[in-house]
């Protein structure tokens, strides 16, 4: 092994040390979940119940779970933020900064033990434990490799959850890594219902999405010399866009957006109340994103990153555009 596999190897072992020994666990996931901070979070959860460990799950408010998540199996474990007891061993899953737990970020802190498992390039790990690996295309894949080294066999509820950090993480597959398909074959030979779970959790929008996707594309704009003439296109989905719909449903809009031939770079500027904005951006291989993420206070991978702005349209977009 080289010394970034011994390293990981290490990391994995520690976190496997804390958690066998452990009576009590909370888990906690990042704000606004996806399918790979629930389905890493209630994967880890799942396994650690059926070692007879008392575990809890939570993710900051006040925004609710996305419908399709919050029928994955183990979400009973799920408890409200004010609920929390906060026991000795914590452990944050997809988390690239403590600042993604918002008001949990307090129970980790105050932790015996606190583990972090990632896998964005940006996370410089803020727990007593830190299993980070940037290589990894999902937490979800990190989640497996924990519950193996466990020794606790998948059962089909949990392998359901690693399937939708899986699935998601990587675009249904469009840019995945061999390793994701293995993985992926594994769960889906443990009687994991993949269609089904990815039409709930990638192809089912209701109907005012439409109009939503529609609007955000009418404004698009693009900028052929942007990134020394690679390309940007950007979009913006305003508050009175998402407001019948939620913020889970104005998530697919990049994927749409980067599709754009004539862009290596897309980014679409989210309102999700009046003047306070999310900024999610994707690379197609040329970019590396980090850097501009981190000077807005953001992070994540070298081709998605993502960060949170205030102030109006016009004001959030040419922050980005003075610094490309």
């Amino acid at each position: 092994m080289n010394t970034t596999e011994v390293t990981a190897a290490l990391a994995l072992r520690s976190v496997v040390d804390v958690l066998a020994s452990a009576d009590h666990v909370t888990v906690l996931c990042h704000t606004r979940p996806d399918a790979d901070t629930i389905g890493s979070g209630l994967a880890i959860a799942g396994a650690l119940r059926s070692r007879g460990t008392v575990v809890e799950v939570s993710f900051p408010g006040p925004t609710r779970l996305p419908a399709a998540l919050a029928e994955l199996p183990g979400a009973d474990l799920l408890v409200e933020p004010e609920d929390v007891v906060g026991y000795p061993v914590v452990v944050a899953v997809d988390c690239a900064s403590i600042h993604r737990l918002e008001a949990l970020a307090g129970v980790l802190e105050s932790a015996t033990e606190s583990i972090v498992v990632d896998h964005h390039a940006s996370n410089v790990g803020f727990g007593t434990v830190n299993l980070v690996d940037p290589g990894a295309d999902c937490t979800a894949e990190l989640a497996l490799a924990i519950i193996d080294a466990l020794g606790v066999p998948l059962d089909v509820g949990v392998a359901t959850c690693l399937y939708a950090g899986v699935v998601t993480d990587t675009g249904s597959f469009k840019w995945a890594q061999p390793k994701s398909h293995r993985i992926a074959a594994r769960l889906l030979e443990l009687g994991v219902d993949g269609r089904t779970w990815t039409r709930h959790l990638l192809d089912t929008h209701r109907f005012a999405w439409l109009s939503m996707v529609s609007a955000a594309l009418d404004s698009a704009v693009l900028v052929e010399e942007a990134f020394g003439g690679r390309g940007l296109v950007y979009a913006v989905v305003d508050h009175e866009s998402t407001r019948a719909l939620g913020w889970e449903e104005s998530e697919s809009v990049v994927d749409i957006v980067r599709t754009t031939a004539e862009a290596e770079v897309a980014v679409v500027f989210k309102e999700a109340g009046p003047g306070d904005w999310t900024v999610s951006m994707r690379a197609k291989s040329e970019v590396d994103l980090v850097p501009i993420a981190r000077a807005h206070g953001g992070g994540g991978h070298r081709l998605a990153c993502g960060y949170s702005a205030s102030g109006s349209a016009d004001e959030v977009v040419g922050q980005l555009l003075r610094s490309v």
